[in-house]
């Protein structure tokens, strides 16, 4: 499990004992100890790997806690969170999703009405019995409906890592199919959006009824949904809904195109196509006059037959993309071969679980040419962050692994840097004589993220301020569905950068892609540079590069805005200070 998974069991048992009536220290303690280890940056397996004692170091992470973690990360589960579950309802867990509706509101309403499912709270909001209870009127019960809603449709939505994995796994186990001709996801996981809601597979075949039949019956298989010729559904674990169609070889390109959207795009291009006197569906291009076929089988017909270059699926938003094809001023969007390395990553120094030299040996086999070391600073003590005479000695090291290096004659470098704490008065964790020692200096905030905007927005304005940052690493602190965003005013966080020379990290990290895909765009069209990282804490973590690269394909990123693509010279040359 991640940190976030057990700060978000922490919340709920704190909840749940909330609504138990227990008592409010142990409630305080549980919920203290959740908002602990999800401001955390660093790993609490690394801990417990390297010693379990070290958990009750962390500020809030008493004996009951501790026992708790190493019981979630060696079983997976937690004895009193099934006990709690075992006494109440589980559908109350659907009620804390509700903005607005915490464990004091719910514990009243369970008692004095029985409301414990979402569907009885919404005829009771919708009946207006709600306003018999204190503290609830009708405008709670109208904030209550909306709130409902929002939950429904965010509900059921997959982060991009696992509906890729598995959509890939899927469509390989499909294209094994004899007969199976073509096979391919789509829909807005083919767009890299961060979120899935349900998974599209497209599937060119011999023999439908094989391909339906091999899918429901797969192992992983939950539910089925529906079996048909042409089209089955199916669940598979944590309530991800695949959906399988078979596609006509004529009619292939079209379906691909139709059924990977966005919607706009595509109520966009069939405005387009009939200005032109022509239909578009996901069976073809036709001609409205005759009716007769005009393309259909291969995607990039489709767009020639408007008039326009193919638009690459991850820009397919409806955010001027058609405009921009139209006049040939697509972006020439950054490709995974032109990034030379990754600047943000972290080792057995602070709470990375591979030495500086392994990193470095992966890097070179993935063909960069360099990447930088950027452990913790000290102020994130228990990730072992480090102060300046450990940073000094770490220096000294990576002279040592690039002396090895050139010694093989091989071309790749190491450069010395930090990821920094920016703290909560806009200082920086290190020594300003140490840090301007290093090659590349990251700033971070891993802390106060509660703080006002004003309050956020001078801090790290502050810290960009010194001349010192290189690059902000995860400008928002947002872990996606699982913490919100604090709150900032980027487009002045831009402009600072901008005067000091400072880019903006896009986090490739699968739960952060921070900046996302919007804010990528503000940034290079604000003038900024931005560097594309993984944050890795270990070796196979360098391969969440490609999410960060189809995220700033989403934010129209050209490599020329992408400090990691210059060559090693070049890169040295921008990070110069003053």
């Amino acid at each position: 499990m991640e940190n976030t998974d057990i700060a978000n069991l922490f919340s709920t048992i704190a909840d749940l004992l909330e609504i138990s009536g227990d008592n409010p220290f142990r409630i305080r303690s549980y919920r203290n100890g959740a908002r602990t280890i999800e401001g955390l940056p660093y790993s609490l397996i690394s801990v417990v790997e390297r010693d379990e004692a070290g958990l009750e170091e962390i500020p809030g992470i008493g004996k009951g806690l501790h026992e708790k973690i190493v019981e979630i990360l060696k079983t997976g589960k937690c004895s009193l969170y099934d006990e709690l579950l075992k006494k109440l309802p589980p559908t109350l867990l659907d009620l804390l999703d509700i903005p607005g509706l915490g464990p004091k509101k719910i514990k009243v309403l369970y008692e004095g009405a029985g409301i414990k499912t979402m569907d009885a709270l919404e005829k009771a909001a919708k009946e207006g019995r709600l306003r018999a209870f204190p503290g609830m009127g009708e405008k709670s019960e109208a904030n209550i409906l909306l709130s409902i809603e929002a939950v429904r449709k965010r509900s059921g939505r997959s982060n991009i890592s696992k509906a890729l994995a598995k959509a890939e796994a899927l469509v390989g186990y499909i294209k094994g199919i004899p007969g199976v001709t073509r096979a391919i996801h789509a829909g807005s996981l083919r767009r890299w959006k961060e979120t899935i809601g349900d998974i599209d597979i497209l599937v060119a075949c011999a023999d439908a009824l094989e391909v339906m039949e091999k899918f429901v019956t797969h192992p992983e298989v939950e539910r089925v949904l529906a079996k048909g010729e042409t089209k089955s559904s199916a669940l598979f674990a944590n309530h991800l809904q695949v959906d399988v169609r078979v596609i006509d070889e004529k009619s292939f390109g079209a379906a691909l195109q139709y059924f990977t959207g966005s919607r706009e795009h595509n109520v966009a291009l069939r405005l387009r196509a009939k200005k032109r006197g022509l239909k578009i569906s996901e069976y073809g291009v036709f001609s409205e006059k005759d009716g007769s076929r005009v393309a259909g089988k291969e995607e990039a017909d489709i767009y020639k037959a408007i008039g326009l270059p193919c638009i690459v699926p991850q820009l397919r938003e409806g955010r001027g993309e058609i405009e921009a094809a139209e006049s040939m001023k697509l972006p020439d969007l950054i490709q995974p071969n032109q990034i030379r390395g990754d600047l943000h990553m972290h080792t057995t120094w602070s709470d990375g679980r591979d030495s500086i030299e392994e990193m470095a040996e992966e890097a070179m086999k993935r063909g960069y040419e360099y990447i930088a070391i950027t452990d913790h600073s000290r102020a994130v003590g228990i990730a072992h962050g480090l102060n300046e005479e450990r940073l000094l000695k770490q220096m000294e090291e990576i002279d040592r692994v690039n002396d090895r290096i050139r010694k093989t004659a091989s071309p790749f470098t190491l450069l010395k840097g930090s990821e920094v704490d920016i703290m909560a008065d806009g200082t920086l964790d290190l020594d300003h004589s140490v840090l301007e020692k290093l090659d590349f200096v990251i700033g971070a905030i891993h802390s106060g993220f509660t703080m006002t905007e004003k309050e956020m927005t001078d801090r790290i304005i502050k810290g960009i301020s010194t001349g010192l940052i290189n690059v902000i690493a995860h400008p928002t602190g947002r872990l996606i569905n699982r913490r919100e965003p604090y709150a900032v005013n980027l487009k002045k966080v831009f402009d600072a950068a901008k005067e000091h020379g400072t880019a903006m990290e896009i986090n490739s990290h699968p739960y952060r892609l921070d900046l996302k895909d919007i804010h990528c765009r503000q940034a290079v069209e604000s003038g900024l540079y931005v560097s594309i990282a993984t944050d890795s804490h270990n070796r196979k973590q360098m391969e969440n590069i490609i999410y960060g690269i189809n995220t700033a394909q989403r934010g129209w990123v050209e490599a020329e805005s992408v400090i990691n693509t210059k060559k090693p010279g070049d890169l040295r040359e921008f990070l110069k200070r003053g």
